[in-house]
Parts: C-alpha cells; structure tokens; sequence
C-alpha cells in the first residue's frame, strides 16, 4: 500500500478527526491524544504542527487522506541532542508495512535534517505491535520502567526505544 509523509495543513482536519477519534489509537498514546477527539482537538494539533520550520511533524497520507501522523518532538536543554518519535495510524490500514517505512524514513530525515544524535520513542508495555515495528527498524530496547504510566485507570510499563545517529 502506498503513503507519503507530507505537511499537515488545515484541509486534513475532516480526515483527522475521522481517524483519530478512534479509542484503539487513543489508548497506545498520551492523554494529549484524546477520545473522543474533536474539531476542536484537530484544529489546535494542525496549528502546533505546522509551527515548525523545517517541519518535523508530518501527515501520513493514504489514498489522499491524512490517515496517520508521525513526528519529532525536540527536546532541550541538556537532552537537546535528542528527539522524541511519535506516530500513530488509522486503524483500516493496520498490518500492511506502513507505519514501519514511515519510522525509517522519518529517522533518517530527522538525522539528515536536525542536529540530534539519538532518536527515541516510549511505547507502553502492553503496545506489543510498537515495540515489534521499532525493533525492525533497528530500535534497540534501553530500558523498561515498570508500572510507571497511568493510563485509562491502570498502571502500564513504559519502554524505551532509541537509535542513534
């Protein structure tokens, strides 16, 4: 199945909102990520994700639609070197490799592109999908924080998943 990454813009609102207002996406991401998610809740992700230049937030785009989005989120100080990967998919295009090349081609534009060293993403422990698509795409396991995240009135192991430059 075909993809691109691409800029987010406001005409993906409709297809966003369709997509992720799904509770088997919101549940494997942070509160940030609601259910049900709104207009509302779309507008105000567009506009944070088109502030930045070059873009490091993209729209996974799917037979026209923004199906998914996939971003790096920069971090400061003395972690500053580093970037956190987030991502998510619809959920009708589940299984078939996307999200996979999506992570290997946005790690080696952020390499390409930003000053970072090492990428990182913190699936729960119960993401088992996540953590398999990291480790393909040559993610190594650096730690596992158990019972740490509380998510949906349960405590949850956080995994961290990096790779560097």
């Amino acid at each position: 199945m075909e993809y691109k990454l691409r800029p987010w813009t406001i005409n993906d609102l409709e297809s966003l909102v369709k997509y992720a207002n799904n509770q088997n996406i919101a549940k494997n991401l942070t509160d940030r990520f609601p259910h049900p998610y709104t207009l509302e809740n779309g507008k105000a992700f567009i506009e944070m994700a088109t502030q930045n230049i070059p873009t490091s937030i993209f729209a996974i785009e799917i037979n026209g639609q923004a199906s998914g989005g996939i971003g790096l989120h920069f971090q400061q100080d003395i972690q500053r070197k580093n970037a956190e990967l987030g991502y998510w998919l619809a959920e009708p295009f589940w299984g078939n490799g996307i999200i996979t090349k999506a992570i290997k081609e946005i790690t080696d534009y952020g390499f390409k592109t930003f000053d970072i060293t090492r990428i990182y993403a913190r699936p729960y422990g119960t993401n088992i999908a996540s953590q398999k698509v990291l480790e393909k795409v040559g993610y190594k396991l650096e730690g596992r924080f158990e019972k740490t995240l509380y998510k949906n009135n349960e405590f949850l192991d956080e995994l961290i998943y990096a790779i560097r430059k």
